[in-house]
């Protein structure tokens, strides 16, 4: 079946941080993604892209790794970006609703000096353009980190996946939200994805440089996956 994942999200806005603040690790792991970033300085002077921003969990886990940057936090969900603005945050972060697709048209301009990309290269209908315009957005030298379900290909990685997303993820879902459309995609999709070391190689075909992998403790190890490239210097 297919959904519009958008939509889902936008369903989904109310209740999502409930649901995502009861799975182990979500937050810390979103932080340890965007610690692997590298960013210099506590991000002094730096301006970053927060793209598929969501409630802004991912927002957060930026401002953790970079206290002092800007930052400019992205979403195509109006619900979930309504959620994400409730929060208090510093002056010197603004969020824009806008397709990854539509950056410019949004008024969404680099250079960028990082880009954090949580949870959303999965979710887009064709990756490599996305890829390639953020490349362009980079300054020389700046990190693109992917944070995601990329599993490592292992049978087992695929089983784990399979066995915690029906027996917990989807049921809790229903439960919280009300739908489960979203939770079943999000099973499905993790496994059509590309492999951690497909995602590595996807970024390398954009030109992006000195990539580097690492996954998760727990559960997640080999399952979710930090990327980190760079645009050449």
């Amino acid at each position: 079946m297919t959904i519009d994942v958008t939509s889902e999200f936008d369903a989904a806005a109310a209740s999502y941080d409930r649901l995502v603040g009861a799975s182990p690790g979500y937050h810390r792991n979103l932080s340890r993604s965007a610690h692997r970033m590298r960013l210099p300085g506590e991000g002094a002077g730096l301006h970053l892209l927060d793209l598929g921003c969501g409630t802004g969990a991912s927002t957060s886990a930026l401002l953790a790794a970079a206290p002092q940057a800007r930052v400019t936090a992205v979403d195509a969900s109006a619900g979930m970006l309504a959620k994400a603005r409730q929060a208090d945050w510093p002056a010197r972060v603004s969020f824009v609703h806008a397709r990854a697709e539509e950056l410019a048209a949004a008024g969404v301009r680099g250079p960028f000096d990082g880009i954090f990309a949580a949870y959303l290269v999965r979710n887009l209908p064709d990756p490599d353009p996305v890829l390639a315009g953020l490349r362009e957005a980079l300054a020389p030298g700046a990190p693109l980190a992917v944070h995601d379900y990329a599993l490592d290909g292992r049978r087992r990685s695929r089983a784990i996946w399979t066995a915690v997303c029906w027996s917990v993820i989807i049921p809790a879902g229903k439960v919280v939200t009300g739908r489960a459309g979203l939770y079943r995609y999000l099973w499905r999709s993790a496994l059509r994805f590309d492999t951690v070391d497909a995602l590595a190689a996807r970024l390398r075909g954009h030109g992006l440089v000195d990539v580097r992998t690492a996954t998760m403790p727990g559960w997640e190890r080999g399952i979710v996956h930090t990327v980190v490239a760079r645009r050449p210097a």
